[in-house]
């Protein structure tokens, strides 16, 4: 069996993502009610979009974007789960892993 492995970008689209997202869901047979999104990029190019306003994703009906629209929902469910913590700097964060993960010391 033949692999091929790509880079997918998992971001937050911007102003400047509109018209790619309009003509994508067009090719998926749906509209994009312009709600902030998600979207899932394979060599510069958004080929599946998750609007953050509940309203149904979409993808490029052409190419194989199952695990991008996964990838998007664990990026969604990992956005909200953090939304209701304050908010840490990633310093702070690295400190702390290496604390909890740091080897006993030997007596």
């Amino acid at each position: 069996m033949n692999t091929i492995h790509t880079d997918m970008t998992i971001r937050r689209a911007d102003t400047g993502d509109a018209l790619a997202l309009g003509r994508l869901a067009q090719l998926d047979s749906t509209l994009y009610s312009g709600a902030s999104a998600l979207v899932a990029e394979v060599d510069g190019r958004i080929v599946a979009a998750l609007p953050l306003d509940g309203s149904r994703p979409f993808a490029d009906p052409f190419r194989r974007t199952a695990e991008a629209l996964a990838m998007l929902r664990l990026r969604r469910d990992q956005l909200d789960a953090s939304w209701g913590q304050p908010r840490v700097s990633r310093a702070l964060r690295a400190v702390r892993r290496r604390r909890r993960y740091r080897a006993p010391a030997s007596a």
